[in-house]
């Protein structure tokens, strides 16, 4: 299938040639490759810096024409005003803006930006209301951007 070829050039890319802070969690692949671990390292110089994230990272048969699923997991979720204590992610890329253009390793690097340009660490004002009225599947939420000084 496409998206299998698509998907397994690009994890050999990012494996081979990792963009910096970017690592892939090779024992976390699964067979299909419809799920995906990659590890974020804050970068020097930052409000992150000295911390690691991990990102799960779900493809359907439909990529890269229809965005994966993106969300920050494990015990460390950064505390940022895009990302929700549940490791929900507001991106525009991650939805509305999503081309098959982009690639796991764009979406990576979007989203160490968006870390690194950071100037206060907090959770968005509607964090508490959002975690536990949210769908499972942050794909599925209307996201509503505002505020791109983050």
């Amino acid at each position: 299938m496409f998206f299998q070829r698509r998907l397994q050039k690009e994890l050999m890319g990012l494996i081979k040639e990792p963009p910096p802070g970017v690592s892939v969690d090779t024992e976390s692949i699964s067979q299909s490759l419809s799920e995906w671990k990659i590890n974020i390292a804050g970068f020097e110089g930052t409000l992150y810096e000295g911390e690691s994230f991990q990102l799960l990272f779900k493809f359907n048969n439909k990529y890269p024409f229809d965005s994966p699923e993106v969300t920050f997991i494990g015990s460390n979720i950064p505390v940022h005003p895009h990302v929700y204590s549940n490791g929900h992610i507001c991106l525009s890329i991650l939805t509305e803006d999503w081309s098959p253009a982009l690639s796991v390793q764009s979406v990576c690097l979007s989203i160490a930006s968006m870390l690194s340009s950071c100037r206060e660490k907090k959770r968005p004002p509607d964090n508490t209301l959002y975690v536990k009225t949210c769908n499972k599947n942050p794909k599925k939420t209307k996201w509503w951007y505002h505020d791109d000084n983050v």
